[in-house]
């Protein structure tokens, strides 16, 4: 596909915006390959729309999206569902300076507890607790339902394919 070739929408109601910025801008710039726009500016749009559902799921369950993100990453090792604050701000990608403030507010709420760890003295583990992993998991079960009902439009098979075409994508930024 040359960058003057453009994937026509199926019928006159699959028009969306993106396709009119892009029409646009071949119009204003044919000598630019505008193609991307029609991938990477509807990831953005579908970005937005994730963002939401996910602050959304995770409110009802009074969770900040960083609370949630600290306590999955908690639940997800497994059971004793400990984590050193190092691991931890590595699963969340946050500095050390975050994840101890993000720790002490976890704390004061009941969702996490801090123990020596037993195999370092002057180590810490973050434990979760059982009110952190029930909130967790209630959290969870509503964001797995709403993105449910946001990829309904897809079949299962169609889901398989953008999961996989999305991986090849991801990919190049280093996963």
């Amino acid at each position: 596909m040359t960058y003057h070739d453009r994937v026509e929408p199926h019928g006159i109601d699959d028009v969306d915006d993106v396709d009119r910025i892009t029409a646009a801008w071949r119009r204003e710039r044919p000598d630019l390959d505008v193609a991307p726009l029609q991938v990477l500016s509807r990831v953005t749009r579908l970005a937005r729309h994730l963002d939401l559902a996910r602050r959304q799921a995770f409110a009802a369950h009074d969770l900040d999206t960083w609370e949630f993100d600290v306590l999955a990453a908690l639940r997800r090792a497994g059971s004793p569902y400990s984590l050193s604050p190092g691991q931890l701000g590595a699963e969340t990608l946050v500095t050390s300076g975050t994840m101890t403030n993000r720790i002490d507010r976890l704390e004061e709420r009941g969702l996490v507890r801090r123990e020596p760890d037993p195999s370092d003295r002057r180590g810490v583990r973050v434990v979760l607790t059982d009110r952190g992993r029930t909130s967790v998991d209630n959290a969870l079960f509503d964001l797995v339902a709403r993105e449910h009902d946001l990829l309904s439009s897809l079949p299962a098979q169609r889901q398989a394919e953008l999961a996989e075409l999305l991986r090849t994508l991801v990919h190049e930024f280093g996963n």
